[in-house]
């Protein structure tokens, strides 16, 4: 997965555990794409500070997503649901055995309560 979008997904899931100060220093760098110099400047501290700061933000992130795994989750009910919305077009498109579909989608469903 693209480092970016790893680092934005962990901090919808998680974020909202970081301290404001560290929300804010961690969104300019992800989500806003400022430079560790831009977000210096503009809090008055050091570049290393910065730097130091998004990567224990990092850190912290990913040890929320070991011991909870929300957006592994996340990610595997979306693929899932994909499947599902896979499966629907080709009937849509073939005429596929409405019986063997509804099948495939129930498994598929029960797959992803059992993740839940």
């Amino acid at each position: 997965m693209n480092e970016i979008l790893e680092q934005s997904l962990l901090y919808d899931f998680y974020g909202e555990l970081l301290n404001d100060h560290q929300k804010e220093v961690y969104e300019q760098f992800v989500l806003d794409d400022l430079s560790l110099s831009e977000i210096a400047q503009e809090k008055g501290i050091s570049r290393q500070g910065v730097h130091d700061l998004v990567k224990r933000c990092q850190k912290t992130l990913e040890g929320y997503e070991e011991k909870l795994h929300l957006v592994e989750k996340f990610l595997s009910i979306k693929e899932k649901v994909g499947q599902i919305d896979e499966m629907l077009d080709t009937y849509e498109e073939t005429g596929r055995d409405k019986k063997e579909m509804i099948s495939q989608i129930r498994q598929i469903s029960n797959r992803i309560i059992e993740e839940l």
